[in-house]
């Protein structure tokens, strides 16, 4: 080929991959901002992921359980999905619309290069642990406190959750996850309220034969002394989680398998 052949299609190279590198950091930019806070920026977490078109589409919503075992997942996916978490805590059930809403109104705009033009082939999903907490003000309290969400609400709550999951993405495989379990002495929480939401939200599910369950409770269970991070407290040490990203990782590939 003539140079002055090569020289164009070069430079189209060349601003094709401009263009390229300057949607990402666009893009990239919008999820920091929605992200935010500065703690969460910095977690490999909540990095912005780049867009593999080969690869499926999988988000994990979650609170801080989800958070910790998000990289672990991550890992264990790589080459086999894309793998997206939501930019926040996850929270209690009563918010899990609205910062859905507020994720793909950021994401899938138009108007911002390197949008998300992409719909989701599998969401991991799990709301209770923010749930069944009792709050005195900002404080934990499981002896003054009220607890956020009453069973009657949760249930109300997770059916909206999910006919809202189905109308967001009606081709996506759903996975519930249970709650993990709540240990004794824990400040805002008493122990034995996860199996309980856990059965509501089994409940729920007998309507919806089709989500798949991952049974992080069950799962975790049998080595709660051992993973958690101290007496009395909800989080898990690195070996929880890292046992808690695997098996989603394996829910979500089983999951993967069906949609193909």
């Amino acid at each position: 080929m003539k140079l002055s052949k090569l020289i164009p299609l070069f430079t189209i190279c060349l601003l094709t991959l401009t263009h390229t590198v300057f949607a990402e950091k666009q893009a990239e930019e919008a999820w920091k901002k929605l992200v935010r806070s500065p703690r969460f920026n910095k977690r490999p977490a909540f990095q912005f992921v780049e867009n593999n078109s080969k690869l499926p589409n999988v988000l994990l919503y979650g609170d801080s359980i989800s958070i910790a075992y998000t990289d672990a997942t991550r890992d264990a996916l790589k080459g086999k999905a894309n793998l997206y978490r939501l930019y926040c805590n996850g929270g209690d059930s009563s918010s899990f619309i609205n910062k859905m809403k507020t994720m793909h109104t950021t994401m899938k705009d138009k108007n911002l290069k390197g949008h998300w033009d992409f719909d989701w082939d599998v969401i991991h999903f799990n709301v209770g642990l923010h749930d069944l907490k009792y709050m005195s003000g900002k404080k934990l309290d499981r002896v003054n406190g009220k607890q956020v969400t009453s069973p009657a609400d949760y249930e109300k709550n997770l059916r909206a959750i999910i006919a809202y999951l189905k109308k967001l993405a009606p081709k996506a495989k759903l996975i519930f996850v249970t709650t993990t379990p709540v240990p004794e002495g824990e400040a805002g929480r008493i122990a034995g309220d996860a199996a309980k939401y856990n059965q509501i939200a089994m409940k729920v599910l007998m309507d919806h034969p089709e989500i798949m369950v991952n049974d992080l409770y069950a799962l975790t269970k049998p080595y709660h002394k051992k993973w958690w991070t101290k007496p009395g407290n909800v989080h898990f040490n690195s070996a929880g989680a890292t046992a808690q990203g695997k098996e989603s990782a394996r829910v979500i590939e089983q999951a993967l398998k069906k949609q193909d």
